[in-house]
């Protein structure tokens, strides 16, 4: 069976494609590898997925934005499945950047729907975002709220792929799940990052932004608890029998938080941070930014319920393997 993963040189795609892989698939991987953050994390992350004995990966830069491309590069491949990760994410640069997200998020996601119609494929998986919810004072976060009211276009991005791909069950019933991830961390992880940028600073001992004075609180979901909802949802595809799914539709569409049900003060994210940098950080504090967010939280019975899926790794643990592999890939 081969599957499409887009993203495949970001941080949930690397991790998704090494995991498949290590199950014996063929992975079609697609990135363009763009520079919203330094390209040779990316390019490491390739390096290291070429290490892999099991399963074939059979890598293509481009840009699933534009379609014509997207189309000549899948001619030889025949999906079973896609798993569309990619996109231009980041709350705060949607800010400044719009057009970024529109092109990224709504055409490319269009391109790759475009892909799941017309190759008649088993299933399409994508990936949402807890962003949806914005500042909503109803916790946890379940997939049955109302989510009309995005506080940054990123958000609203993320509900437009929702309802598109909503559509496409309706009218051509494929089956798909969009999965909202809730503050992924880990080895590989990203640098634009809360995570990553604190420990980069405590280690060379520059101070660190914390915004709303620290009073904020994040669902933080380690990377390996992310990919064993992934490959379960892969696994398991939604039928179309008509009756109500995760999130309200009664068509094959599913929606699933993932997340680890249980969000953390910041200020003790940065103390398990301190402690496995051993040394302070230095706590520059500041008003909340415009888009961000109080908290967020993640209902995750629907997933749990329905695949089993369990989060078994709090941040004592997950921040300081993030910290280890940090020191070893910066040499800090």
């Amino acid at each position: 069976m081969t599957i499409l993963v887009t993203g495949a040189a970001g941080f949930i795609g690397h991790a998704l494609t090494r995991a498949l892989m290590q199950r014996g698939q063929h992975v079609v991987g697609i990135d363009n590898l763009n520079p919203y953050y330094d390209p040779a994390l990316k390019h490491a992350r390739l390096a290291n997925l070429a290490t892999i004995q099991e399963g074939r990966f059979d890598f293509v830069e481009l840009d699933f934005a534009d379609h014509e491309p997207l189309e000549a590069a899948l001619a030889p491949h025949d999906p079973s499945t896609i798993v569309h990760l990619g996109a231009q994410a980041g709350v705060r640069y949607s800010i400044d950047n719009p057009r970024a997200y529109v092109q990224s998020n709504l055409v490319g996601h269009l391109n790759l729907l475009e892909v799941a119609r017309n190759r008649q494929v088993k299933q399409f998986v994508y990936a949402s975002s807890s962003s949806v919810y914005g500042n909503s004072d109803t916790v946890p976060f379940s997939v049955d709220h109302r989510v009309d009211h995005p506080v940054s276009l990123y958000a609203a991005t993320k509900k437009a792929d929702e309802l598109m791909s909503e559509t496409y069950a309706h009218l051509y019933r494929i089956p798909m799940t969009g999965l909202r991830f809730f503050t992924v961390y880990g080895p590989w992880g990203r640098p634009d990052m809360a995570l990553w940028k604190f420990t980069r600073a405590i280690l060379q001992g520059q101070p660190i932004d914390v915004y709303n004075h620290g009073d904020m609180r994040r669902d933080f979901t380690y990377i390996d608890d992310i990919i064993a909802g992934v490959l379960a949802v892969i696994d398991h595809p939604p039928t179309d029998d008509g009756a109500m799914k995760p999130g309200g539709s009664i068509s094959p569409h599913r929606i699933y938080n993932i997340g680890n049900n249980q969000p953390e003060p910041l200020g003790r994210m940065i103390d398990v941070i301190e402690a496995a940098c051993g040394r302070p950080a230095i706590r520059n504090m500041l008003p909340m930014q415009p888009g961000d967010v109080y908290q967020t939280y993640a209902d995750i019975s629907a997933i749990q319920g329905e695949l089993g899926y369990a989060p078994t790794t709090g941040i004592g643990i997950g921040i300081p393997r993030f910290v280890d592999w940090y020191r070893s890939y910066t040499g800090s």
